[in-house]
């Protein structure tokens, strides 16, 4: 009933030897154990990695979420407008952080559309940068022209044409898509200079007929920029008749101004129409 153990050069009882063999297969049941948890777990591990790696979409869908729709838009703007400036460009305004953010209230012929200013900042309080993001629409005069566009952003549109008329545009000029509505984006500066007239001091209109002619000036240079130099210059010709008609129509469009502030006056006194203000018009 004893027999020789060979390894340990020592008699053994079978009944430790059989409890011997039981402890080494449950041990190599734990080992088969621990090796199935540990490739269920790189498995899972796996799955894990495959579905955070996803789609560009999905990572989109991640990293926005739980954020303020708000900043949510911001950003993928601001995305949307950097691709559309050029490296020198890219470089500077990556100078600027974001401060704050504001709706702006747009003047009559953009009633309708959206514009928000945004606030950056460079190195302190006294290096601001103010750029205003407008939504763009297409031209009211578009279904009149034969000719089209190669581009089908508005904001582009906008900026291509603002380039080819102005003499030195802004340098922050850019264009983006958010939502399926097409914007454009420039600094919000005051750096335009003007002349302000009087028409009940006669001596501040002295100069009003040189004004004129510089506004009239700078506006041919923006057309013969945009346009055929040549052919607007030939559609011009040497005599006053596009002199006259173009100062017939401007007095015609005075006097039209004119009846249609009376009318609209009229339709308030009347109790036609309301105003918001009615106690502060007379």
């Amino acid at each position: 009933m004893v027999r020789s153990d060979r390894r340990a050069g020592r008699a053994r009882h079978p009944v430790a030897e059989s409890q011997a063999r039981r402890r080494a297969h449950d041990g190599q049941g734990a080992r088969q154990g621990t090796c199935q948890r540990s490739r269920e777990a790189d498995r899972a591990g796996r799955r894990r990695a495959s579905h955070h790696r996803g789609s560009s979409a999905d990572r989109a869908r991640d990293a926005y979420r739980g954020r303020h729709p708000g900043q949510c838009a911001l950003d993928k703007m601001l995305q949307a407008y950097i691709e559309s400036l050029p490296i020198d460009r890219r470089l500077l305004l990556s100078r600027y952080r974001i401060v704050d953010t504001a709706r702006k209230v747009v003047g009559v012929g953009s009633v309708g559309t959206g514009c928000w200013v945004i606030l950056l900042q460079g190195i302190d309080s006294d290096d601001p940068l103010f750029l205003q993001v407008k939504q763009a629409q297409p031209s009211v005069i578009a279904p009149y022209v034969t000719q089209k566009l190669r581009f089908e952003n508005q904001g582009r549109r906008v900026v291509v044409g603002q380039r080819l008329a102005q003499g030195s545009p802004d340098i922050f000029l850019g264009w983006g898509q958010v939502d399926g509505k097409d914007f454009y984006v420039r600094q919000l500066a005051d750096m335009k200079g003007s002349v302000k007239f009087n028409e009940s001091d006669p001596s501040s209109i002295d100069g009003f007929a040189e004004y004129c002619a510089l506004c009239g000036w700078a506006l041919a240079l923006a057309h013969a920029k945009s346009g055929d130099p040549a052919m607007i210059a030939g559609y011009c010709g040497n005599s006053d008749v596009l002199d006259e008609a173009i100062g017939g129509f401007a007095m015609a469009y005075a006097r039209q101004t004119d009846e249609d502030h009376d009318t609209l006056d009229k339709a308030r006194r009347t109790g036609r129409i309301k105003v918001a203000a009615s106690d502060m018009v007379k």
